[in-house]
């Protein structure tokens, strides 16, 4: 995977966060989200690469990002920390501004780094979520129960963790099939390999419900003493047409009361369209970002 493209770990304050890279031209910042990895990026990086200086990082607790132990609100897995680590890393690089792109958590610590960095953003795309608090306090019953798992991921240790250990493969491989009308068998074979080699490290799924955490402990009330600040850069609220997100929300329209600057549009499949219709989604970024 990431044919020609440069391996690295960049060390910030402890964290080190995995990451490749190649190209030249307009920095871009590839964020994957849960259960996921940065092999989720693969087919996308390698197209544009052709035109850009493309970095696919790791989030922290993920693929092979360090792990870190987590204190009792999981504050050094929320967004805010995943979003420092990540302009560290492309500060490092040398890029000062950048544009981020995030699918699901990605997304996530996107939205935080352009409230947190908004210097270093030139813009944001999201694809198929909504803000973290629109999901906790706005989504009622039927988001709940489509999201079940934002409330069984966050439940005190090591209740989550101990369910999942037996058997890491049917709990993830769940959340791949069941968040839109894609199956495992529609994922690149490689990019699966990839996602099951970490989601099994026992350490990967303490972090990943530590990232949960924190998204309840701390992310909510990071974002509601942030509710009045807009969001300028240009934003892509990407999103999953047959997906359950798409059902729950109108997704555009959840980033407009934010942002000031949104475009919206669908990609056929559900939640994972990056793996299932990548094509699509490079031709939609390409659009959407200079040059």
């Amino acid at each position: 995977m990431f044919e020609g493209f440069e391996r690295g770990r960049f060390d910030h304050n402890g964290v080190e966060i995995a990451f490749v890279r190649a190209g030249a031209g307009t920095p871009l910042l590839l964020l994957h989200g849960f259960p996921q990895t940065k092999a989720l990026w693969n087919k996308v990086a390698t197209d544009l690469v052709r035109d850009y200086s493309v970095v696919v990082a790791d989030l922290r607790g993920y693929g092979d990002s360090s792990k870190p132990g987590n204190g009792p609100d999981c504050a050094n897995y929320s967004f805010r920390a995943m979003a420092e680590d990540q302009v560290a890393l492309m500060r490092s690089l040398g890029h000062e501004r950048f544009h981020v792109i995030g699918h699901d958590r990605g997304g996530r610590t996107a939205h935080r780094m352009t409230l947190d960095h908004p210097e270093t953003i030139e813009s944001m795309t999201v694809m198929d979520i909504v803000p973290t608090r629109t999901i906790f306090f706005e989504g009622g019953a039927d988001a709940a129960y489509a999201y079940y798992h934002w409330y069984f991921l966050s439940q005190p240790s090591p209740l989550p963790e101990t369910l999942i250990a037996p058997d890491p493969d049917f709990y993830f491989e769940s959340c791949l099939s069941g968040w839109g009308p894609d199956g495992a068998s529609a994922f690149p074979a490689d990019a699966l390999a990839e996602y099951r080699r970490c989601w099994r490290d026992p350490e990967a799924i303490r972090a990943m419900c530590a990232d949960y955490r924190a998204a309840w402990l701390v992310d909510c009330a990071l974002d509601a003493a942030d509710a009045d600040r807009p969001i300028a850069c240009p934003t892509l609220a990407l999103y999953g047409e047959a997906g359950l997100m798409a059902r729950q929300f109108d997704v555009p329209g959840e980033w407009q009361r934010i942002c000031t600057d949104v475009t919206g549009k669908a990609i056929a499949g559900g939640h994972f369209f990056i793996d299932t219709a990548p094509g699509e989604t490079i031709a939609t970024l390409r659009e959407f970002l200079p040059g």
